[in-house]
């Protein structure tokens, strides 16, 4: 596992977002992320309505924060985003989703 400090420039739905990775030196990259072991009701179809809840829930957490991503050994998942956990003042973001009823746990 790898941490990194980043910058949430955009969240798309409730399991991706983008962000600017610090990835030291003065180095950054702007990355789409996956959030790791969990899964959101999408923005599509019969989902719709919940997925714009979680969404802007996790906008209101998030955007143009600052926070830590751990990501798994530069694993990506199968649309190419890497996978992560965001940690947000100390706060498992991904987990406090399951939590709080918005997301289920998701084995990639």
């Amino acid at each position: 596992m790898y941490n990194y400090k980043a910058h949430i420039k955009a969240v798309y739905d409730g399991d991706t977002v983008t962000a600017v990775v610090d990835l030291g030196f003065l180095h950054y990259q702007e990355m789409k992320l996956r959030l790791y072991g969990i899964d959101t009701p999408e923005l599509r179809g019969p989902e719709r309505e919940q997925g714009l809840i979680v969404r802007d829930i996790l906008r209101e957490m998030i955007l143009d924060k600052e926070v830590e991503i751990h990501s798994y050994k530069d694993k990506q998942g199968k649309y190419g985003r890497y996978l992560a956990t965001i940690i947000l003042d100390g706060l498992n973001v991904n987990q406090w989703l399951v939590d709080n009823g918005h997301a289920q746990e998701y084995l990639l």
